[in-house]
């Protein structure tokens, strides 16, 4: 435990830093983060015997982080047509170690890692918005959107995890994920849509919006855990890694996240977040 919380301090202490100061740091450390989570996601479907496409994941990623970088929405879908079609020939070309299902297995994940990873880094490069005035300085919103999406998804895992601990009684998915129940998830809505909102007053921006963003979060960051958990069970592994002491992997770590940031790109995006 107490190896847990010191892993646990540094990590909020690093993470800080970075979202902090965006630009290349954040970009950077997004496409370490999504390229240990692939490697963790190759690993773990290698437990049950599959050859998924490791090399062409790291360079499909990567491709995708660096349209995400230049902000190029056009060479994202290029870049995710053409990941598709090279993993998919290469169960043609290499089909002596690689077989139709690794390469679907492996076209999915290099998608799903490698897109929420690459919103992230849009998140927060997002402009034309002045800078944001709060008690603890200024933000630019890229930033404030950033911190949006991650203390909602902590919000929604933490307060999950103690109204279930507390009060929960009947499970919710109990053939994936044994330890959630139904309490619990309602307990991560009724407090992610407050957190969220709450974090609307301090960013000064709509709270009706915010509210209903955080409801969504909620239950992204819930089905987010969930996929990680069956992916887990399939290939039976405990953890994804061990690169975080008392933690797991990075895969285990943003399991939710990865449906939260596509979440909160659209959700900005589309309904927005004007600041008034």
């Amino acid at each position: 435990m107490i190896t847990r919380i010191i892993t646990g301090v540094v990590g909020i202490a690093l993470a800080a830093y970075v979202i902090q100061t965006g630009g290349m740091v954040f970009a950077g450390f997004a496409l370490v983060l999504a390229l240990l989570a692939w490697f963790e996601y190759a690993r773990a479907f290698g437990e049950r015997g599959m050859g998924l496409t490791l090399l062409t994941g790291f360079l499909g990623i990567a491709l995708l982080w660096y349209a995400g970088w230049q902000g190029n929405v056009e060479l994202m879908v290029a870049a995710a047509t053409l990941i598709v079609l090279v993993v998919m020939l290469e169960s043609v070309l290499l089909h002596g170690s690689v077989s139709i299902m690794d390469a679907v297995t492996s076209a999915a994940g290099i998608l799903y890692i490698g897109f929420p990873f690459t919103y992230m880094v849009m998140l927060r490069a997002w402009s034309g918005h002045d800078m944001i005035m709060t008690q603890f300085g200024e933000f630019e919103f890229g930033c404030a959107l950033i911190w949006i999406m991650f203390i909602g998804t902590w919000a929604s895992d933490t307060f999950a995890y103690f109204t279930g601990s507390a009060i929960g009684r009947h499970k919710l998915c109990s053939r994936i994920s044994p330890n959630k129940t139904i309490e619990g998830f309602l307990g991560s809505v009724v407090g992610t849509t407050a957190a969220v909102a709450g974090l609307g007053v301090f960013f000064s921006l709509p709270v009706q919006e915010m509210a209903v963003l955080g409801f969504a979060i909620s239950i992204l960051a819930t089905l987010g855990d969930l996929v990680e958990s069956v992916a887990k069970r399939y290939t039976g592994i405990k953890d994804s890694g061990n690169i975080i002491p008392g933690h797991g992997g990075i895969w285990d770590r943003f399991d939710s996240v990865l449906f939260t940031a596509p979440l909160v790109y659209y959700f900005v995006k589309y309904v927005g977040l004007a600041m008034k």
